[in-house]
């Protein structure tokens, strides 16, 4: 955790790094430190740190900052505090519930869990309001979190279910035999749909999500993975349906996102490509993919921004370090390696 550590100052968890060094300029973002938090609420299922224990308090701290007092979400902060947008992206109020939703059900200290759960009720009603399929799903893996901290709560599988549905309606509208996908294009963290719809199975155990979960999930291994290689939806295009998929830049996040969903997927069904998919995923990082280069240097602890054309992007910035630790403490919760 340690390059974490110096990505984070008394505010928050800065945005972007020039190489190893921290780029000010830039600022800080909920969506950075929402994961930040998240990595983090990870290692203290696993770890009592309290330096870890620290480091919650400041991105919770940072998140109730920079929430709106009708419950929505700034998104961008400059390096001296001032808010540098008037609405924050969906995106951005999305992963902040999913990973409040994951706070609240975990081992932080109580008075920290209050916290997130009290960001996360004031955030909520936007979550029924969202047109982004990413957020929606963002929403769903909250509340399910959510849910299981507080089982009694009947509101939750209701709105879980009335996200759900709607992308179930994406889906229905998208997929074609050859494109199982809840949108005629893929572009980033998109397991992630996938994944909001195992927790929903595992909700309501409704064989209906369950079968979207897996025919979305089994198509984006289809695309992503050749020859036990991860090779991840590049951002320089993105893959548009009837297209030709880009292969460049290549993102930590999605690597880490597709550990994530396989894990849930593995522990949801049992079926082994799910835990090889999560496996294949990781080692993208270690070396497996397509330039052989390694995105995560264990000897110093830090993790490079993503693979491009031409090879390693050397910057060392917030996403790639926080996606990196959820993915690795998310094998070494399901699996202990």
């Amino acid at each position: 955790m340690n390059h974490l550590k110096a990505l984070t100052d008394e505010t928050g968890i800065l945005h972007h790094t020039k190489f190893s060094v921290l780029d000010r300029k830039e600022g800080y973002t909920v969506d950075d430190n929402a994961r930040a938090l998240m990595a983090c609420v990870k290692y203290s299922d696993l770890h009592d740190d309290f330096e870890v224990k620290r480091l919650v308090g400041v991105y919770l701290s940072f998140l109730l900052f920079m929430q709106k007092r009708d419950g929505g979400l700034h998104n961008l902060l400059s390096y001296d505090r001032r808010l540098l947008d008037k609405e924050g992206s969906e995106d951005c109020a999305g992963r902040t519930l999913m990973v409040c939703g994951q706070a609240i059900n975990s081992k932080i200290p109580k008075e920290q869990k209050l916290s997130a759960k009290q960001i996360f009720d004031r955030a909520l009603p936007w979550a029924l309001k969202f047109k982004s399929p990413r957020s929606k799903a963002f929403a769903i893996i909250g509340l399910n979190h959510y849910g299981k901290a507080f089982p009694d709560d009947l509101n939750v599988l209701s709105n879980m279910r009335n996200l759900a549905q709607q992308l179930v309606e994406n889906y229905k509208d998208a997929a074609s035999q050859d494109w199982c996908w809840f949108e005629p294009y893929l572009t980033y963290e998109n397991v992630k749909l996938s994944q909001a719809m195992f927790d929903m199975y595992d909700v309501s155990k409704d064989q209906s999500y369950l079968q979207v979960a897996k025919d979305s999930f089994d198509f984006l291994i289809k695309v992503q993975i050749k020859e036990d290689t991860f090779f991840p939806i590049g951002n320089r295009g993105w893959f548009i349906k009837g297209g030709k998929r880009a292969y460049y830049d290549q993102q930590p996040i999605e690597a880490a996102s597709t550990v994530e969903a396989a894990v849930n997927g593995f522990k949801i069904t049992g079926e082994e490509k799910y835990k090889r998919a999560a496996e294949t995923a990781f080692d993208w990082y270690l070396g497996n993919n397509s330039k052989q280069v390694t995105v995560y240097d264990e000897e110093s602890g830090v993790c490079y921004d993503g693979i491009t054309p031409e090879g390693l992007n050397l910057n060392q910035g917030a996403e790639a370090m926080t996606t990196y630790l959820i993915a690795r403490l998310e094998l070494e919760t399901m699996f202990g390696k």
